[in-house]
């Protein structure tokens, strides 16, 4: 399953430069000028889970291979881009692909790098890259709405079933508000009725903070802010450095823990955000474990045993017979498989199994 993120942010705020050191690659241009950033630039990230190596180790695995998630670089938005100003439709068409936003507003002051709009403000620049979503779905729905309203008053089935969620997102967008707010407690038919009006404003949105490396341990009054604003919004936000980790992504991995020490930090940056991103599109990851690898698989919350075997093979779902499932606890403090199986702590769970976060889980299939 392939879940993607997307970068987005006003020019000059950091966002290639956070892809580069996020995939320890040059593959995005960083420079002082807007719309560096062409063509999208998508990279994956390994998941960081300290669970992997320790059921490894209890499994004697040769190989480790952590579950991933793909972050995409869009090109820097500007005032009147719902328009077609600056680059335009061709990137708010490259966020709409994506499962998620992350959103980068600069948190630092910096007179050498320039500001599109000539001034620092973080929740300023949130809002208007918000708001040039909201006009692009506006413009989306109005031309669409008048066609589906047609065809339900026609008794078209399709039309029917779309037009209830197609009104309520418009009618958010003409009060201000994101399409995402329906997301709360939204039932799944809803959610595939949403998801189906491919909007920019139904993605969830993870907002991060860039500071200067001297704010990356305790952020700043920029990064207050802009926590404030996501808070009302019910939305998250990470502090990152850039500039910190993009030095870090250079470092081999014996000397990352002692320059991350000396700038007053546990772990990088990074590792936050992909853990937030992760979060964010409230993904859980199950286990596999044996002699020749430990492998973690990412699946959405909820979904039930067949489902998460489909992950690893679509012959695992179709021809699923029952899933031997251990908690993640419980093989590493008992010792694997063999020693949970002697304690009662390998159970067989069936069809509507709804697999958990950390499940080390062996499928039962006929082929």
């Amino acid at each position: 399953m392939g879940f993607k993120c997307g970068i987005v942010g006003l020019p000059n705020v950091g966002k290639s430069t956070l892809f580069n050191a996020l995939t320890r690659t040059a593959a995005a241009q960083a420079a002082n000028y807007p719309f560096c950033t062409i063509e999208p630039n998508t990279g994956e990230v390994a998941v960081p889970d300290p669970r992997l190596r320790k059921i490894a180790a209890v499994a004697k695995s040769k190989e480790i291979i952590p579950t991933r998630i793909s972050f995409v670089d869009i090109a820097g938005l500007v005032r009147g881009a719902s328009k077609g100003e600056g680059l335009g439709n061709q990137f708010l068409a490259n966020i709409r692909e994506v499962d998620a936003i992350v959103h980068v507003l600069r948190c630092f002051e910096d007179d050498d790098i320039t500001h599109v709009e000539g001034r620092i403000d973080p929740v300023a620049d949130a809002e208007t890259v918000e708001t040039e979503l909201m006009l692009a779905d506006l413009e989306s729905l109005d031309r669409r709405i008048v066609q589906i309203r047609k065809r339900a008053q026609g008794k078209d089935k399709e039309a029917t079933a779309a037009l209830p969620m197609m009104e309520k997102a418009l009618a958010l967008l003409q009060e201000g508000k994101p399409t995402r707010v329906l997301l709360n407690g939204i039932d799944p038919e809803d959610l595939k009725a949403l998801q189906g009006l491919n909007l920019l404003t139904s993605h969830p949105v993870l907002y991060v903070c860039n500071v200067a490396e001297a704010d990356a341990a305790t952020g700043n009054a920029h990064t207050e802010a802009v926590e404030k604003m996501a808070t009302a919004q019910g939305a998250r936000t990470v502090v990152i450095s850039a500039a910190i980790e993009a030095e870090v992504a250079q470092l081999p991995d014996d000397e990352e823990h002692e320059f991350l020490a000396a700038m007053g930090l546990e772990e990088p940056g990074l590792d936050r955000l992909i853990r937030a991103g992760y979060e964010l599109l409230h993904l859980i990851t199950y286990f596999t474990a044996g002699p020749k690898e430990t492998r973690a698989w990412t699946i959405e919350k909820g979904t039930k045993a067949p489902q998460a075997a489909g992950v690893i093979h679509s012959d695992f779902e179709r021809g699923f017979i029952r899933a031997q499932t251990i908690a993640y606890d419980d093989f590493v403090t008992l010792g694997g498989e063999v020693a949970a199986k002697e304690a009662g702590k390998a159970r067989d769970e069936g069809k509507e199994y709804v697999v958990q976060d950390g499940d080390v889980l062996l499928f039962k299939f006929n082929t």
